[in-house]
């Protein structure tokens, strides 16, 4: 499974300038599909969900040109779409599943929609019901309220009034909205029971309104759609920044201090997500708002834990619930049901991952109540993200203490391919001196002391290899039955305090320190599922103040965005007459000629192990200590840091 391992973050700080809104660019995409003219829609959202939706358009023979950037012209087709047959395969793109099911359905022809299966268990039953109720025939091909579906000409009923649940999925209600101008007659929309997700309809009617067609509205109860409405291209039109995505920046300024503003969306943005900075003004964030902008900062005395009728910003609210990790008493999110009918059942799914942290969940049918913690767990599975954007972009704020894999980190691709990378520009993450080099060149030594000096935390990662090696001696296991020893690795029973390292609760300082463990540590080091279950171990070494490790590959695998990367070596016989020395002086005999051929045959099978070979990278300093002793080498390692924390 393919993963990220996030840094502990210590701070945010910055500004962000947000990816166009998902709901908006499909929305926008296909009134403007629907319209008369030629529409140029700027700052469009470059996302697996408008890809969906520009595909199925061009399927259906929309001249859709792209004008470089986050630029398109789409050519309206007056609500007649040129091609009357077709295959739609449109993921698991709801935004686009949805509305299309509606405009087709009304539009005439005969079509077929699917999607992965995820989206084949994600209800349309009540659309479906809503449309048939306007004369659409519209045929399940699996499960009876699910995709996929057979679209046919529809027989239009004129006047009538058509009835829709409300408290499944906005989307319904949105779609058949949208589409009601195409059947030429005035149609009424009467919601049965409660409107969920209400900020996902003004965000509907607003749209619509900009393509010329006024629906009048008495609450959230009854809209009418008049007839001989029509989609009129407003010539050029922009995407307001997303909303939702803003949620992580905004939190990311109220954990770790902020100020972090995000560009894009204020004030006068006309989606529901944006009142995400009330309920972290009401958590005790400092928020302030512009036109276009809004920031968010930490307040004084810490955040607190809130009680909050989601309804208003549904997506959003996700983010509230991995924020209550840092506040201050327990956090409840009501009126939530709608999570559970999205990409994934978004209320399970997050009390899953949230217990995987330690935090205490109780979840129901609307609701989520989360109670804070004193400490982040970090779970070696990692956090499972269920094909899921809004997860994988939720949890990455529980990096703010800990090291924290996200598995499957590409499907933020849906809404924010660059989530990750934007992430980094406003964050900071506890630092790292990562020094490398060959066997007895005295990184250890150095390393421990600039660790000392520093009052940062220390990793001896050859020591986790040592380990290894010796529990699958243990266990009888041989060094090169890489499955066996790689299960060993992963399941590590030990504990490092100060000098002492115990292994299944047994002091094994010494005993992993012998020449044969330093045999076996080279030899279980060269095996890929080795390196592979000991590579979040070792991350998990990095917290606050700060860490130093050294070892074979710091800074070219385990930390690559160290500040500070230095290869520290020397001669082979000086580092075979070192390490002959540390012998005689353990009251260990030793010959110096069996030590330096081991020593050489050692530097063979690092630097030419298939997996993280010992290298020097091109980021890294060169430390030759030949001719130097322990006080200059280590006196040069911390100058090296000291400049890099400078700039």
């Amino acid at each position: 499974m393919e993963f990220l391992d996030l840094p502990p973050l210590v701070s945010a700080r910055g500004t962000v300038r947000l990816p166009g809104s998902k709901s908006i660019s499909n929305r926008v995409l296909l009134l403007s599909a629907l319209a008369d003219g030629v529409t140029e829609v700027r700052d469009l959202l470059a996302s697996d969900d408008t890809a969906r939706m520009l595909e199925a358009l061009q399927t259906l023979g929309v001249k859709v040109e792209p004008l470089g950037g986050d630029a398109y012209r789409v050519q309206g087709c007056a609500g007649d779409f040129p091609v009357r047959e077709a295959d739609l395969f449109l993921g698991n793109a709801g935004t686009a599943f949805r509305p299309l099911t509606a405009a087709l359905a009304l539009a005439g022809g005969s079509f077929k929609l699917s999607g992965v299966p995820r989206m084949h268990e994600r209800p349309i039953g009540d659309l479906v019901d809503g449309l048939r109720q306007l004369g659409a025939d519209i045929t399940y091909l699996g499960n009876e309220g699910y995709p996929p579906l057979q679209l046919k000409p529809a027989t239009i009923k004129s006047g009538g009034v058509v009835k829709v649940r409300g408290d499944v999925s906005s989307q319904f209600l949105t779609g058949l909205l949208m589409a009601l101008p195409l059947t030429g007659v005035e149609t009424t929309v009467e919601v049965v029971g409660e409107l969920i997700s209400k900020p996902y309809i003004e965000i509907t009617l607003a749209t619509m309104a900009r393509f010329g067609v006024t629906v009048a509205r008495d609450g959230w109860q009854r809209f009418v759609v008049p007839a001989g409405s029509r989609y009129r291209s407003p010539g050029t039109i922009y995407v307001e920044g997303d909303a939702s995505s803003a949620s992580y920046f905004l939190a990311l300024g109220a954990i770790g201090g902020g100020p972090v503003r995000v560009e894009g969306v204020g004030r006068d943005s006309i989606q529901g997500d944006v009142r995400f900075a009330d309920a972290l003004a009401q958590m005790g964030a400092v928020i302030e708002m512009g036109d276009n902008w809004i920031e968010a900062k930490a307040p004084a005395g810490g955040l607190m834990g809130i009680s909050l009728d989601c309804n208003h910003i549904p997506d959003a609210a996700m983010t509230l619930a991995v924020m209550a990790l840092y506040a201050d008493g327990t956090t409840t999110l009501r009126n939530i049901a709608s999570w559970r009918v999205k990409e994934t059942d978004r209320i399970a799914a997050m009390a899953t991952e949230l217990r995987k942290l330690g935090a205490e969940v109780e979840e129901g049918a609307d609701y989520i109540r989360v109670s804070p913690l004193e400490a982040l767990a970090s779970p070696p599975e990692g956090i499972d993200t269920y094909d899921d954007h809004r997860i994988a972009m939720c949890f990455s704020l529980a990096a703010f203490g800990t090291a924290l894999r996200i598995n499957d980190p590409k499907c933020v691709a849906k809404t924010f391919p660059d989530y990750f990378d934007r992430l980094a520009t406003v964050t900071t993450a506890v630092p790292v001196i990562a020094i490398d080099g060959p066997s007895a060149s005295g990184k250890g030594t150095v390393a421990a002391r600039v660790a000392a000096a520093l009052g940062w935390h220390y990793l001896d990662s050859g020591a986790l290899y040592r380990l290894t090696a010796l529990a699958a001696k243990r266990a009888g296991v041989a060094w090169d039955d890489e499955p066996a020893v790689a299960a060993i690795a992963a399941k590590l029973d030990v504990v490092f305090e100060g000098e002492s390292i115990s292994l299944s609760g047994e002091e094994v300082g010494e005993a992993i320190r012998t020449e044969e463990m330093g045999t076996g540590a080279s030899k279980v080091a060269a095996l890929p599922a080795v390196r592979e279950a000991l590579l979040f171990r070792q991350r998990l070494f990095r917290r606050a103040p700060g860490l130093v490790g050294d070892g074979r590959d710091m800074g070219s695998v385990i930390f690559p965005d160290a500040k500070t990367k230095v290869f520290l070596t020397a001669s082979v016989e000086i580092r075979a007459e070192r390490r002959y020395k540390q012998l005689i002086a353990k009251g260990i005999e030793a010959t110096i000629t069996p030590i330096l051929q081991d020593l050489r045959e050692r530097d063979e099978r690092d630097s030419q192990r298939s997996v993280a070979p010992l290298r020097q990278t091109a980021d890294a300093e060169l430390l030759e200590t030949t001719a130097l002793t322990i006080d200059e080498a280590v006196a040069k390692v911390l100058g090296w840091a000291q400049k890099a924390g400078a700039e």
